[in-house]
């Protein structure tokens, strides 16, 4: 009897190996990149708003600051109570065809290059197996993110100064996005090929960072915990994976999101030079200075809600697609 146990023992571990193993196969570029942008539009449908009340955290005590105003909102639902009560609920999608945009571009080419380079950095254990470290997992994660985000960075810039647009059209300010091809002219007309890519610095250590959390930190804490726990990929892991990926993706990025926020909003002269910034380190240095270190994180639990949720959506639809399609879990 003990002897059968054994036995029935070495078959599961076994079994949760192969799993864990077979995980590392890569997906040909066509249905990698369809499966993650449906998963990201279908997270997108629902933590949208939570977006928008982040960027407006964000960049609040900027706009107090330039008006000499106290900080109105001070939460996240204050935040979005205050949007629908001033401005309607529709604003709280304001700028959402621009993200969808923006995944149709960013999350396709992020998970595919983070794919590509995963298949290239897999090294062999010294039992003989593949395994994936965690310096190199991150260095995918972070050169993916970093590089879609450069090609994606003017749907990202024309999100957020579409999701400002209420707030300025409330201080008076004249109406400057309308629609996504308007809004592509009128930064190009008024900055050039340079303006569509403003604050694509911050933006490309931000989509890194944000990469490092959301995609590497599930990929790696998902192989970790099946080894750990003695576990198959099934939900319950996947499950997990995605809670770690959701706070380390929100705890890393944050800095440089609220910078990347800050600099896309500036309004720019007739040499497509920011008014309010000179660059990354400028804005970070503005920003500790005159609203203190703990700036750098303004928004984060409402970025932190929204990353959490966006990434057990994201997942749960990327596996599921991947289960109906008769592959395994990634």
């Amino acid at each position: 009897m003990e002897n059968t146990n054994n036995n029935s023992s070495q078959v599961q571990t076994h079994d949760v190996r192969l799993n864990y193993l077979s995980s590392n196969t890569q997906t040909p570029f066509v249905q990698l990149y369809v499966t993650s942008v449906l998963s990201a539009w279908a997270a997108e449908t629902v933590c949208y708003p939570l977006d928008v009340c982040k960027t407006r955290m964000q960049i609040q005590g900027e706009i107090a600051s330039r008006l000499g105003q106290s900080v109105k909102y001070r939460g996240m639902f204050a935040t979005a109570l205050g949007i629908v009560k001033e401005e309607g609920p529709h604003k709280l999608y304001g700028g959402i065809s621009a993200m969808m945009l923006r995944h149709f571009i960013f999350s396709g080419l992020k998970m595919y290059m983070y794919d590509a380079l995963r298949e290239k950095l897999i090294i062999t254990d010294k039992d003989g197996n593949p395994k994936l470290t965690f310096p190199r997992g991150a260095f995918c994660g972070v050169a993916a993110g970093a590089a879609a985000n450069i090609i994606a960075s003017p749907t990202d810039l024309i999100k957020i100064q579409m999701q400002m647009e209420g707030k300025r059209r409330l201080l008076g300010e004249a109406p400057r996005i309308h629609n996504v091809f308007q809004a592509l002219t009128s930064i190009y007309a008024a900055g050039g090929v340079r303006g569509l890519w403003k604050g694509t610095v911050p933006n490309a250590w931000r989509g890194g960072l944000v990469t490092l959390g959301d995609v590497a930190c599930y990929d790696l804490s998902k192989r970790y915990l099946m080894e750990w726990l003695d576990m198959p990929d099934d939900r319950l892991i996947q499950f997990m994976g995605a809670m770690v990926a959701g706070f380390a993706g929100a705890a890393i990025s944050t800095p440089a999101d609220v910078v990347k926020s800050r600099i896309m909003n500036q309004p720019i002269d007739e040499k497509g030079r920011g008014l309010h910034y000179k660059g990354t380190m400028d804005c970070f240095t503005q920003l500790v200075q005159g609203e203190g270190f703990f700036a750098m994180y303004k928004g984060f639990i409402p970025y932190w809600l929204r990353v959490g949720p966006w990434a057990m959506v994201f997942w749960t639809a990327f596996e599921q697609i991947r289960r109906l399609q008769s592959d395994e879990g990634y």
